[in-house]
């Protein structure tokens, strides 16, 4: 709903359908995010039945709270004002997560930007637990605490912002200016991206990447005839750490969440 980019592939998605290139809607698997200003318990349902309409869809195939965060409604936008932050009421939001599941309007539901805490906290009341956690995954933020949580409890871990970034929010570009990566890259003949979602996916994460360009999608696809190796994963794992996107756009002092270490739980 945030990104506003449910409306255009619902377009895509009907015009694939007509024209055959897909022969049914079961081939494709979709996933929109509930956003923070309808993450109160009775507007859950309604914003999904929204996303579905913009999509023209009968069900989502995943359905994500976007942050343990709720914003006063009626808003969709980033960065925040600072005054619309409230604290979630998880456990109520997360029920009516799981009325929708019930309905059919989405066959799995999960989190995006969860602590291994907070994720803790909604498996003590969750009826259905979170199929998903999305969060930021690269080799400069490899979030091994949060994987080991995640593999133990079979929660998927999906992994956004696999290259880093150097948008508005992140600033630079560190995981494309990285030395380790550029070396390990020329080695092997591959691109340094291509590195970059090898590792994620070797991991057994789940990969999400973005491009407007048709070569590099193509060659974002390259990457599961050829694997790493030991040597190349040790050098990967020595990397120092820096996470890309702390959040800040959450922290208030006045908000329920003081610091960015509240809001990740010092996983940060």
């Amino acid at each position: 709903a945030l990104y506003q980019s449910e409306e255009p592939l619902g377009a895509a998605i009907a015009d694939a359908l007509r024209a055959g290139t897909i022969r049914s809607r079961d081939e494709l698997f979709i996933t929109s995010k509930l956003w923070c200003s309808d993450a109160h318990p009775h507007l859950v349902h309604s914003a999904l039945q929204k996303t579905l309409r913009n999509l023209q869809l009968e069900y989502l195939d995943l359905y994500l709270v976007h942050w343990p965060v709720s914003t006063r409604p009626g808003k969709y936008e980033i960065p925040l004002a600072k005054e619309d932050l409230l604290p979630i009421d998880m456990s109520a939001v997360w029920r009516a997560m799981e009325e929708c599941h019930a309905l059919g309007l989405t066959k799995s539901i999960g989190v995006s930007n969860f602590s291994s805490k907070k994720l803790e906290t909604l498996l003590s009341i969750a009826k259905i637990p979170p199929a998903v956690n999305q969060v930021e995954v690269n080799p400069l933020w490899q979030q091994q605490k949060l994987r080991e949580f995640c593999v133990a409890k079979g929660i998927q871990v999906c992994a956004y912002s696999p290259l880093g970034a150097k948008e508005t929010y992140w600033g630079q570009n560190c995981v494309m200016d990285c030395g380790v990566l550029k070396d390990i890259a020329a080695a092997k003949g591959k691109t340094l991206a291509q590195v970059c979602l090898r590792w994620v996916y070797e991991q057994g994460d789940c990969v999400l990447v973005k491009s407007f360009n048709e070569e590099r999608m193509v060659e974002n696809l390259d990457i599961l005839d050829w694997e790493l190796s030991e040597e190349e994963k040790h050098k990967i794992g020595q990397i120092p750490q820096r996470k890309g996107y702390a959040g800040w756009d959450f922290v208030s002092d006045d908000g329920p969440y003081k610091s960015t270490a509240e809001l990740w739980d010092g996983e940060i």
